[in-house]
């Protein structure tokens, strides 16, 4: 019974830090978007070659890719 009690407490713990490892990994992706984001619109503008909601548009669009990785990762 106790040893029971031990084997269920080590698994929760596994889970537990499995879950925070897939959290971590979802907010780099996350953090990566937004900075691979925040680079495109001002390399855009620099470069001059679309109208600024064009940029802000493709801006939109690498954050929401972001966040579907992220949700790739944790689910």
């Amino acid at each position: 019974m106790l040893a029971a009690a031990g084997l269920l407490a080590l698994s929760g713990a596994a889970l537990a830090t499995n879950q925070s490892q897939q959290r971590q990994q979802g907010r780099d992706a996350n953090q990566a978007a937004k900075q691979e984001a925040r680079t495109g619109k001002i390399d855009c503008r620099a470069a001059n070659q679309k109208s600024n909601s064009q940029c802000r548009q493709d801006k939109r669009d690498t954050k929401q890719e972001g966040r579907q990785e992220k949700r790739d990762i944790k689910y």
